[in-house]
């Protein structure tokens, strides 16, 4: 028997195809076909670089081996292969030690984040990756708006994609992948790029086989201006549906605490729509924390305003109006403590955070701080929400 070893393995029912760890791998060891992101074994010096960038946690995974899964082995894969049995001397010390320093690293990596994430035991079963890069299914544009003001810089798109007779289920909280045309400054092409979904799953109208996306154009980005320029009858070819863990309980008695900052917002409008659509009076509570500089610049300002608030308790935070303080969606958290502290105490909060990664911290800070001043502990309470899946983050 050859000595056991240590590997790092993606876990493709819950990776999104997002590409950030292959981007962020100094060696070259994180490669992808058309139906799985792997890691080859030999190049992997365990740097551990890809980690912090992986925004769910399917780049944790390891197994303890005697032969190595090969890349072939690993692009055929639907889920991860079970850990074999090694005793403690059988694996050695140099993997022990391994263990601890990634034990380490990961905690450092997802510190306030929770770990990875974990779907909600009521969730609908997703299908995840039926349409790959080899065989993308053809959408065709209904409707592309413009969400934000045309007085402001931040240009925040809808789009709306038909997809015909073709079956593409997909869940709230999912994504999908869009593949720019062209090859990038080396001649590749471009690796798609992962937008959330923004409709409920039976669809932006009910019973309608498709589904919408909120999109911000970034300045320079290939992927961003080529969807937000996309014209009705456009066709665009599309991968996935893509993500297992962020979706939101199938429970009518469920509460769902939402905080987001921009784009962020799309997956907790098809939330809302699906609890829309299954009752006028489920039950459970739907609180959205949403900030954005200014109106003007927060996607759905309008629509958001027309749901009654006993439906939707809605916070709407702005950090740039003019003649008023900044504000934050962590300061609405501190001034709606009561509210997050109530909700914190409950068997049935479900939380999910989305936007930009530099919300994180004060989200967490906030969270901590709340649950102390009701006399509980942030950190037990987040792990206990973790395992049950009921916390789930989703930062870039």
């Amino acid at each position: 028997m050859s000595t056991p070893v240590k590997q790092h393995v993606i876990d493709p029912e819950i990776c999104i195809r997002c590409y950030t760890c292959e981007e962020a791998c100094p060696v070259g060891a994180i490669v992808h076909n058309d139906d799985n992101v792997v890691v080859d074994f030999d190049k992997c010096d365990f740097c551990m670089d890809c980690i912090a960038p992986c925004p769910t946690g399917s780049i944790d995974n390891w197994r303890v081996v005697t032969d190595p899964y090969s890349l072939d082995t690993q692009y055929e894969w639907l889920d991860l292969p079970e850990q074999q049995e090694f005793s403690t001397t059988e694996k050695g010390g140099q993997i022990e030690a391994l263990d601890s320093a990634v034990e380490k690293l990961l905690a450092d990596a997802h510190a306030g984040t929770g770990g990875k994430s974990k779907a909600p035991a009521s969730a609908s079963k997703p299908s995840i990756n039926m349409y790959n890069l080899g065989h993308p299914a053809t959408a065709v544009v209904q409707g592309n708006y413009r969400l934000t003001s045309e007085e402001v810089d931040n240009d925040v798109r809808h789009l709306i994609l038909d997809l015909g007779t073709q079956t593409f289920p997909v869940l709230e909280g999912q994504s999908i992948g869009i593949t720019p045309p062209g090859v990038d400054a080396d001649g590749k092409p471009y690796l798609p790029r992962l937008y959330s979904i923004s409709s409920p799953r039976d669809g932006e109208r009910p019973n309608t086989n498709n589904l919408s996306l909120t999109v911000k154009r970034e300045q320079g980005g290939v992927c961003s201006n080529y969807v937000c320029d996309l014209a009705r009858g456009d066709e665009v070819k599309v991968t996935g549906p893509f993500g297992a863990t962020f979706l939101m309980p199938d429970d009518p008695q469920a509460n769902l605490l939402m905080i987001c900052t921009g784009t962020g917002s799309a997956p907790f409008r098809a939330f809302t729509m699906r609890r829309q659509r299954l009752s006028s009076d489920t039950g459970g509570s739907m609180t959205l924390f949403f900030g954005a500089r200014t109106p003007d610049s927060l996607p759905y300002f309008g629509p958001l305003n027309k749901i009654p608030q006993k439906i939707l308790n809605k916070q709407l935070v702005f950090s740039r109006i003019p003649g008023q303080d900044k504000e934050y969606v962590q300061d609405r958290m501190l001034a709606q403590a009561g509210l997050v502290a109530e909700l914190l105490r409950s068997d049935n909060t479900y939380i999910y955070v989305c936007g930009l990664k530099e919300m994180e911290e004060g989200v967490e800070d906030a969270f901590e701080t709340i649950a102390s001043s009701a006399g509980l502990n942030w950190h037990d309470i987040r792990d206990q929400l973790a395992a049950a899946g009921r916390y789930h983050v989703e930062t870039y």
